[in-house]
C-alpha cells in the first residue's frame, strides 16, 4: 500500500494522528473510523480494496493508537466528532465520506449530526448503538486516584487474545501479527488514564429522536454472528435513520473489516458510487 507518511496535528486540543493513503486520480475521500480498544490497523486489510477508488484517510480516535492521551482532553463521543470534523475540514477535502466500525459508528454519526454537510455519505460497520452512559457509581469511581490500574487490570483479564475471539466469528483468522497489532497500543500506560476519562465523559449513544433527524445516507453492513454489537441493534439503526439500509453479511462476526474485507468493500463501492 502507498502511503503518505502517517501526520500528528494539533487540533482541538489533543495531538490527532492521521495516515493518508494517495490515489491518484479520484476526487472522492473515505475516511475511516475505528472501534473501542482498537486503531487505524484494523483497517488494514479494507484500505486495499478501497484504494482502487478512494483516496483514504484513517483516524486514530483519541486516546487510542498513536493519537494523544492527554489528561486535559474531554473524551466523548460528541468531542471525539468535533476533533473528527476539524480534521476533514483542515484537509480541505470535497466529496467526503465517513466509514464507522462499532465505536467508530457512533462517532461518524455524531460528525453528520453536528455538521450535516461535511459527509456526503456514511457506512456503519456494526456500529454501536443505543449504549447509555456509565452508571454514576462507576463515573465516580473513576475520580479514585491509580483508577487506571483498575482498568488496566480489567482489561487485562481477558487480555488481547480474548478479546479478538470474541469478535471475530473464524478464529482460525487469528494469527501473531494481528495480536500484536492489537497489542501495540497498550503499550503506553498512559491509554489507561486516558480509558478512565473516557469512561466519565462519555454521555451515551445518540437517542432515537437524534437519530431520526439525521438524513445523510448510510449503509448498515453487519456480520450475522456479531457478539459484541447483535443483528438487532443494526435493525434498530435501520428504522430509526431516516435514509439507511441494512445488509447482514454471511458468516461472519463483529470484526468485519478484518474478516471479509472483499465483501464489505463490494458492498460499500456500490453504495458510495451510486447517484443517491
Amino acid at each position: 500500500m502507498e502511503t503518505l507518511k502517517g501526520t500528528h496535528s494539533r487540533l482541538n486540543g489533543i495531538d490527532l494522528y492521521h495516515e493518508e493513503y494517495i490515489h491518484p486520480v479520484s476526487d472522492k475521500t473515505i475516511v475511516l473510523l475505528h472501534g473501542f480498544l482498537a486503531s487505524s490497523f484494523s483497517y488494514r486489510k479494507l484500505i486495499p480494496y478501497l484504494m482502487k477508488d478512494y483516496h483514504v484517510i484513517t483516524v486514530d480516535i483519541p486516546p487510542f493508537g498513536k493519537s494523544g492521551k492527554s489528561k486535559g482532553f474531554r473524551y466523548s463521543y460528541e468531542n471525539m466528532a468535533k476533533t473528527v470534523a476539524e480534521l476533514i475540514k483542515s484537509l480541505d477535502r470535497e466529496n467526503v465520506f465517513l466509514a464507522g466500525h462499532s465505536m467508530g459508528g457512533q462517532i461518524a454519526l455524531n460528525v453528520v449530526h453536528q455538521d450535516p454537510g461535511l459527509a456526503q455519505k456514511v457506512v456503519l460497520l456494526c456500529s454501536s448503538g443505543y449504549l447509555e452512559r456509565a452508571r454514576r457509581p462507576l463515573i465516580w469511581s473513576s475520580y479514585i486516584p491509580m483508577f487506571d490500574l483498575y482498568v488496566k487490570h480489567y482489561l487485562g483479564r481477558t487480555g488481547v487474545m480474548g478479546n479478538l475471539v470474541n469478535v471475530v466469528h473464524d478464529k482460525e483468522l487469528i494469527d501473531s501479527p494481528m495480536v500484536a497489532g492489537y497489542m501495540e497500543p497498550f503499550r503506553d500506560r498512559a491509554i489507561f488514564a486516558a480509558l478512565s476519562r473516557m469512561l466519565r465523559h462519555r454521555e451515551g449513544d445518540l437517542p432515537s429522536h437524534i437519530l431520526k433527524s439525521i438524513d445523510t445516507p448510510c449503509l448498515l453492513l453487519w456480520g450475522e454472528y456479531d457478539r459484541i454489537v447483535p443483528v438487532s441493534v443494526g435493525k434498530r439503526l435501520a428504522h430509526d435513520l431516516p435514509n439507511s439500509r441494512l445488509v447482514i453479511l454471511k458468516n461472519a462476526g463483529h470484526l468485519i473489516p478484518e474478516e471479509i474485507p472483499d465483501e464489505v468493500s463490494r458492498h460499500m463501492r456500490d453504495f458510495l458510487l451510486a447517484d443517491n
